[in-house]
């Protein structure tokens, strides 16, 4: 994975002015505009009109700086192209009106050369959002560790740490964290078989937990020159691709038959070794080595037989 070599920005905060003095004041001033034009225009001296004018002009000027935060919300402050710090204090507050209000729209050069008005971005009065949010990413089709195609998807829970960051060292914060966890969920699903790895390896289905927390610190490296930060990542969905499913399927049903084979015949084996010894042990009956042959094939066939055993009775003696 690539170091980023270039500026990496950082965040500082500042402390607002309270919006509720600044609407006093715009409101003071308001009237008092008022109250200067209508005396300039009843009077002969027109310098009073004037100065209404004025004030009335600078109150509405004073205004715009006017606006709130929500909990878990911030503005970065841009004058005039300069950063000057981030407001991260809920509530009523104002900022210089030539504070930059939102992202122009730009122009971009498409692909065959020509000139279009890009669209503008989604932060009015560049306000960030400090929220946790999810990204539920689409169901990607890559190959795991053995070369066999699967599906996989995740969850991933992600918040803005720094907000200079964010806004300044990528282009667009909410579109590079769709394509980073892509593009992280693909690098991660070849790294690890889906199953029937060797012993003791970690596979995508048997460690779960474990891919989880690889995925979630990949992410979180690969963020990071974003101001994002990671605090959950988790598969959704793991399953083999279609063309190969009923094929893998099968093998897991043969692989599930072959593990019930054997316990059911650990189980057989230990049942008849009980049964031997306690005949023996409390002398029920004298078996010599043919006869224990015969009644080991007997129970065995019995015990492991798919199908109820339908004994057939001997009305003889043992030895006949």
């Amino acid at each position: 994975m690539s170091t980023y070599q270039g500026i990496v920005s950082r965040e500082r905060e500042v402390r607002p002015v309270s919006g509720g003095r600044m609407l006093t004041l715009c409101l003071l001033l308001l009237a008092v505009g008022i109250a200067l034009f209508i005396y300039g225009v009843s009077t002969q001296p027109k310098g009073w009109a004037l100065g209404g004018i004025t004030l009335g002009v600078l109150a509405v000027v004073l205004s715009l700086g006017l606006y709130t935060l929500q909990p878990n919300e911030a503005r970065v402050l841009i004058l005039f192209g300069r950063y000057c710090g981030t407001v991260r204090r809920d509530g009523f507050h104002w900022g210089n009106p030539f504070y930059t209000n939102g992202p122009s729209s730009g122009v971009q050069i498409g692909t065959k050369g020509e000139i279009k008005l890009a669209a503008p971005k989604k932060h009015p009065r560049m306000k960030v959002s400090l929220r946790a949010r999810n990204l539920n990413g689409d169901r990607l089709k890559v190959n795991d560790k053995q070369g066999n195609p699967i599906e996989i998807a995740a969850v991933i829970i992600w918040r803005v740490q720094d907000t200079a960051q964010a806004m300044f060292d990528v282009d667009d914060y909410e579109e590079y964290v769709r394509l980073q966890a892509e593009s992280a969920l693909r690098h991660l699903g070849s790294q690890y078989a889906y199953d029937n790895a060797e012993p003791g390896e970690v596979t995508l289905r048997s460690g779960m937990d474990e891919v989880s927390q690889t995925l979630a610190v990949e992410l979180s490296q690969r963020l990071a020159r974003s101001g994002v930060t990671v605090d959950e990542a988790r598969l959704t969905h793991l399953a083999y691709a279609p063309e190969i499913a009923q094929a893998m399927l099968r093998r897991q049903q043969a692989e599930a038959v072959i593990a019930a084979r054997q316990k059911i015949v650990q189980g057989a084996v230990g049942m008849v070794d009980m049964a031997l010894r306690d005949l023996a042990e409390r002398n029920v009956v004298d078996l010599d080595p043919e006869r224990k042959a015969a009644m080991v094939s007997n129970l065995l066939v019995v015990l492991c037989g798919e199908s109820d055993a339908k004994p057939v009775i001997n009305a003889g003696t043992l030895y006949s």
